[in-house]
This record gives C-alpha cells, structure tokens and sequence, in this order.
C-alpha cells in the first residue's frame, strides 16, 4: 500500500492542527484519525517524532499540564504554515483520495472476510444438521416437542445476547468518539451477510 502522507506532508498537516489551538498528542492522533474516518489512525511512535522535529525547529512550543504535553504552534510555526497554504490544499486533496483508497481496500477486505465466513457458516450449519441427525433430532416436526422449544429459545436468546452485548459496546465506544462511516459499512455489511446465512441455513433445515 503507498504511503497514506507524502515526504514531509504529515508535519505540514500537524501544524495545521496545531493552529486552532494547543493540542496533547492524543488529540492530534485523534483529529488524524477522524480526518480519515476511521480508515488509518497514526501511531504515537509516527506522531511525536515529528512534534520534536518541529520543537527543535521552533515552529512549535510544548506547555506542561498535569502529565500530559500541550503542543502549540508559534509565531514562526504560523509563518511557515501561511507559506505553504497552497502545498496544505494539495496535502488535504492527497488525504480525500487515500480515505477514498483506504475504504475501497476495506470494503473489499470485508467481501473477502465475508466469503470466507459464509463458507465457515455453511460448513459449521450442515455439520451440526449432521450431528443432530446421528443424534436421532428430526429437522422438521420439532415445533411443537419439548426439544424444538428448547433449540428456539436457545436460539432466540443467542440473538437477543448478541443484539445487547452490540449494542451496549457500540454505545461505549460512541461515547469516546464518534462510530465512522466505515464501521458502518462493516456493520451493515457483516449483519446482511450474517442474515442471509442464517436465514438459508433455516431453509435448509426446513426441506
């Protein structure tokens, strides 16, 4: 995969940061990531680097609060910005085109994963169709027997733990930060794929 920033181009965005006001490194890790919905997230051993280089060029100053180091950008770290405005609009253009990139690899990362999965699915639901049927459990009929009982409701409580378990995570992690469109598409994505082969396991179990 080539570089999400071109040489020199990720100092260049990190002032730009900067210039909205001081900022500790986990933030800017932060707006990075968000910039690019979720697709890539920096590390701090890419990100602080950096920050010292432009420390040692004076085009930003470190203040201390508490445990953390706030970054800020300088006189001189606005001047350098303002001289290469034109070079920030190509950067932020590079940043559209690798989100765009970055998602497309995802999506396709995920039909992948999917049919993989799809796969295991099917393997795993004929194997436990043999099994019940060595077991001497009927595939159809049990609607009504104390053994259908049990199977639907494991099965509707398997669903329903899996709907709060979800739901209470993705609250948690909404809470921290905003779920990025591409966690959507993977959610929407893995959820469609997992009906599906829910429901054509239950077809199968009917005939």
């Amino acid at each position: 995969m080539p570089p999400v920033f071109a040489h020199g181009a990720l100092r260049l965005y990190l002032l730009s940061l900067l210039e909205s006001g001081p900022k500790h490194g986990y933030e800017l890790i932060k707006a990075l990531s968000e910039r690019f919905g979720g697709t890539y997230s920096p590390s701090a051993g890419t990100i602080y680097p950096r920050l010292g280089k432009l420390e040692e060029e004076g085009l930003v100053a470190t203040e201390a609060e508490g445990r953390r180091t706030n970054y800020r950008i300088t006189p001189a770290g606005l001047v350098e910005l303002n001289r290469r405005r034109d070079e920030l609009a190509g950067v932020e253009n590079d940043i559209s085109a690798s989100v765009r990139r970055l998602a497309d690899n995802l999506r396709e990362d995920i039909r992948v994963n999917m049919r993989g999965l799809r796969a295991d699915l099917a393997a795993t639901a004929e194997a436990a169709r043999s099994s019940a049927r060595s077991a001497g459990f009927p595939d159809r009929g049990t609607r009504h027997t104390p053994e259908g009982d049990r199977t639907l409701k494991e099965a509707e409580m398997l669903v329903q733990s899996f709907r709060d378990n979800l739901r209470v995570e993705l609250r948690v992690k909404a809470s921290a930060a905003p779920i990025s469109g591409v966690t959507l598409e993977t959610i929407r994505t893995v959820l469609d794929q997992a009906e599906i082969s829910i429901r054509n396991s239950l077809n199968a179990g009917s005939h």
